[in-house]
């Protein structure tokens, strides 16, 4: 699924959209933070424009790890449909990740609290998008948007990435349709409503969104990896952390009251 270039990604999660179509209208409030990575140079992950000057991604998109010496290149796109170019580049002022984020370990047990916020040197004049007050229950419609690998291949050098930005129509699956443990009250587990299709490599960070008021849409997920080991991408199901669920370390972290989750 969506996963990171991070030790996470490197044993397999997806961060790219398998399967997807070119995008159908415009996400004024997707972004992308470039990065490098080893085996992969020219990477990138997905966030969300959720205020004017923070984007939200997935943790281990901006932690890396001893293996992947993942290095971010300092900027961020905003709001465009095309992977590099368009839009509003914003240059990272700052990151603040998680308290509780911790690497998975590739088999049992998944990414812990993996989300991230990233502040930007000025606002961007982008819409940002509503956080959702709570996510659908299962069966509630939801679209997956990223930059990810096309090619669901786990050999980097095979990977290719798209020039415009990719959708995938989804659902929220029930804890029972990830593997044991996978799923719960802080991650969502996310199933593709046509086949052989979901998040891969790169796409990781990026937004899982719902109809929300008025038909608009709202962010309930961020891409965080497989929703069960030893699949590839296009095998599903996806896990995305549960935004809505970081509401509260959200809103602190931006305002300067967080005092935890």
């Amino acid at each position: 699924m969506a996963a990171a270039l991070g030790a996470t990604a490197m044993s397999g999660s997806a961060s790219a959209i398998i399967n997807g179509r070119d995008s159908t209208e415009r996400y004024p409030f997707m972004a992308t933070i470039p990065l490098s990575a080893a085996q992969l140079a020219d990477g990138a992950c997905g966030a969300t424009l959720i205020d004017r000057q923070w984007v939200l991604t997935a943790a281990h998109c901006v932690t890396g790890d001893e293996d992947s010496k993942l290095t971010l290149k300092g900027t961020v796109r905003i709001g465009s449909a095309d992977r590099d170019s368009g839009g509003t580049v914003r240059t990272i002022d700052r990151v603040v990740v998680h308290p509780g984020f911790e690497f998975g370990d590739g088999s049992a047990r998944p990414n812990q609290n993996d989300l991230a916020l990233v502040h930007l040197d000025r606002p961007a004049p982008q819409q940002p998008i509503r956080i959702a007050d709570r996510s659908g229950i299962p069966g509630t419609p939801t679209r997956l948007l990223g930059f990810g690998t096309v090619v669901d291949t786990p050999s980097f050098p095979d990977m290719v990435f798209p020039d415009r930005l990719q959708e995938l129509p989804t659902r929220i699956g029930t804890p029972a349709d990830c593997a044991p443990g996978y799923a719960g009250a802080t991650r969502l587990c996310t199933l593709s409503r046509i086949p052989e299709a979901m998040a891969c490599m790169g796409d990781s960070g990026g937004p899982q969104i719902q109809r929300g008021r008025g038909g608009r849409w709202e962010l309930i997920g961020t891409t965080s990896g497989p929703g069960a080991p030893g699949v590839p991408c296009a095998g599903g199901p996806g896990l995305y952390t549960d935004v809505p669920a970081y509401a509260s370390w959200i809103t602190g972290t931006i305002t300067g009251t967080s005092t935890g989750r």
